[in-house]
């Protein structure tokens, strides 16, 4: 089939591929020329072709295979945390927190203040910046910094990179990464340099090859790393700041999502002299999902940046949700809750993760909502065999950067919901899959 793409920039050239798709002289599946092929037709450089496709793949239009080619995407949902629609096998693939253990806030609703909030108001609520001062200013080695409240720490990340990027800017993420994180940076449009990452957290080499490549942020997660669970050790740390010290414009975001829940110290890449920083605390894993809301503290320059994003009145975060969660947040009662639920998600996987290693699986007892277990075949075939036996397993492939890695040999499992007879089930069926 011919393909008429035209162009002679990368803009262009996407912009004709998309064309071709609006008019239906493209669907999905359908291939697109060989970037060399491409290039030579249109009398172009073949890094201008490579830029229009991986705008094109960013822009989530096409999908490339490496040597399978590159081929216009379907309308098929990508990857998202949470429970698998209409399943009806056990789901270990959700990541969620237990909904049990997520304190009731009615009784913190009688108590927050009703006063209306008008526009033109502050964007955030005194109280709670007062607060969140504190709860972050233990764990950040710079003392000039500024605090704000998005609607989650998701809707924090893109707001920070809008800030401070624009389309094609190279984001490092790690890899594996959260799924969220390489959905905002995909569809900002940015370009995502994978950091590998290993039971100390993202990698000094990785790092430092990113930062090679020009990279203008970088997305950390420095405990309960989602989907591994690693956690930065203070050398890693060490010698991670020590790197980033060459780079201090470069806008580091730590997203600190287990921060209350959390078993291991707070270890940050954010350094005395680092200009451009953010660490991010949403409270979605201890008071919920539903309780949209994050704290960043930044540096004055990207604080200014935000605050143009958060008119008052409109892109602001509920005064009545602000003031709700440091209700909360503040109640002894709640607080002693989330301490005992940190212990009750620790003590699990680690039960788990011990049965699993008696068994002879690869499992680290690490922190977070899940277990990452390894194997000796791709972790997709295990996951296949484990539908037939009733389980829902998510793989390491969704999580993966690299386009064209090798399978993966790592399976992702929220067991901290498990009673003790599901979880011998489990362990059994995992060593039948394994064999």
């Amino acid at each position: 089939m011919t393909i008429d793409i035209t162009g002679t920039t990368a803009a262009d050239i996407a912009d004709s591929v998309r064309a071709l798709r609006d008019r239906g002289e493209l669907r999905p599946g359908d291939s697109l020329p060989p970037v060399r092929e491409l290039a030579s037709s249109l009398g172009v450089n073949r890094n201008t072709a490579v830029a229009a496709y991986r705008q094109l793949a960013q822009a989530g239009i096409v999908v490339s295979r490496g040597r399978a080619g590159t081929t216009l995407a379907g309308a098929g949902a990508v990857a998202q945390e949470g429970f698998a629609p209409d399943t009806v096998l056990r789901d270990l693939g959700t990541g969620n927190p237990d909904p049990a253990r997520i304190p009731d806030p009615s009784a913190a609703l009688s108590r927050i203040a009703s006063r209306p909030v008008l526009y033109g108001e502050p964007v955030i609520d005194r109280d709670l910046e007062h607060w969140a001062r504190e709860w972050v200013s233990a764990d950040l080695a710079v003392s000039d910094f500024r605090i704000t409240v998005t609607s989650g720490a998701v809707d924090a990340v893109e707001r920070l990179l809008a800030q401070a990027l624009t389309r094609d800017d190279a984001v490092a993420l790690e890899d594996p990464c959260f799924l969220s994180s390489i959905h905002t940076v995909r569809l900002g449009g940015y370009r995502p340099v994978p950091v590998p990452v290993d039971e100390e957290g993202m990698t000094v080499d990785g790092l430092r090859a990113a930062l090679d490549a020009g990279v203008r942020a970088v997305i950390c997660t420095p405990r309960a790393q989602n989907p591994t669970g690693a956690s930065l050790t203070p050398e890693r740390a060490r010698a991670l700041r020590a790197l980033l010290a060459e780079h201090p414009y470069v806008l580091v975001i730590e997203d600190d999502h287990f921060s209350m829940l959390s078993q291991q110290p707070y270890e940050s890449l954010i350094a005395p002299g680092h200009h451009r920083f953010a660490l991010v605390r949403s409270v979605s894993k201890f008071l919920g999902p539903d309780m949209c809301l994050a704290v960043a503290a930044t540096d004055p320059a990207t604080a200014e940046r935000l605050a143009m994003r958060l008119s008052p009145g409109t892109t602001w975060v509920s005064h009545l949700l602000q003031r709700l969660t440091l209700a909360q947040l503040t109640d002894e009662t709640v607080v002693a809750r989330i301490r005992d639920t940190a212990a009750h998600y620790a003590a699990r996987n680690d039960a788990v993760a011990a049965r699993l290693r008696d068994r002879g699986f690869d499992v680290r007892s690490t922190d977070g909502l899940s277990l990452w277990v390894g194997f000796a075949r791709p972790a997709r075939e295990i996951a296949e065999r484990l539908m037939r036996r009733g389980w829902l397993a998510r793989t390491g492939d969704e999580f993966t950067l690299h386009e064209q890695a090798a399978p993966s040999t790592h399976l992702r499992l929220t067991v901290h919901d498990l009673s003790d007879d599901d979880t011998t089930r489990l362990v059994d069926d995992l060593i039948a899959c394994a064999r």
